[in-house]
């Protein structure tokens, strides 16, 4: 698709064609559902074949849940809260800062193509409309990363153990995009139910803080 992304003109509409198909029902076309309250629905030149140059996401999300850390390769995205309140978080490569936006409805926050982000609910429930410049955007999803590269990298690279980072990335067996998983049973006791992980050790000048000291 040689035209995929940035069309400044309606090349592609051609007037010995017609009329090309201006409008379909976007929420045919589920892009990745964790459960009813937690979904994105997606439009694109594949629904929509005159639509070249933008793409859209509906995306709703429940509190606990997130869109996960990723980035898009071929894209700027621009968050557009419809309802409700979340955050944003974005990394800037260019000076290796870490920035958190709270935006509610009316607000927005742009995010420059191929920059990590992700997307937080921070009210029960939230909507937000996601554009993209490019009609066949692409996204590189964080469980992705973590679940394909070989543990032994890791070491490798950043001198920690390959076989406790393979543990612990080995329960994320698929693409999460919207997190995490039901059935994650870490998640379950530490955040549903705002339970403390015993498994978790904090020091403080070598000395054990106590969990009611946390």
């Amino acid at each position: 698709m040689s035209k995929s992304g940035f069309v400044p003109d309606n090349s592609n509409i051609k007037k010995s064609s017609g009329t090309p198909n201006l409008s379909v029902n976007y929420k045919q076309n589920v892009l990745f559902k964790r459960n009813d309250q937690n979904i994105a629905y997606q439009l694109t030149s594949t629904q929509l074949p005159a639509m070249l140059g933008g793409a859209f996401v509906d995306l709703y999300m429940t509190k606990g849940h997130m869109r996960e850390p990723h980035w898009h390769p071929n894209a700027w995205e621009l968050d557009v809260v419809v309802s409700g309140e979340v955050q944003v978080s974005v990394l800037d490569p260019d000076t290796s800062s870490m920035h958190n936006y709270r935006i509610k409805e009316g607000e927005v926050v742009f995010i420059p193509m191929g920059w990590w982000h992700w997307i937080e609910p921070l009210s029960k429930e939230a909507h937000l409309h996601l554009f993209f410049n490019n009609d066949q955007f692409e996204s590189t999803e964080g469980s992705d990363v973590l679940r394909l590269t070989p543990p032994i990298v890791f070491q490798k690279a950043y001198g920690v153990s390959a076989s406790e980072v393979a543990e612990a990335v080995a329960p994320i067996m698929d693409t999460v995009v919207i997190g995490p998983p039901n059935e994650h049973s870490f998640y379950q006791k530490s955040y549903l139910k705002d339970e403390r992980d015993e498994r978790i050790v904090v020091k403080i000048n070598e000395k054990v803080v106590p969990a009611e000291d946390k």
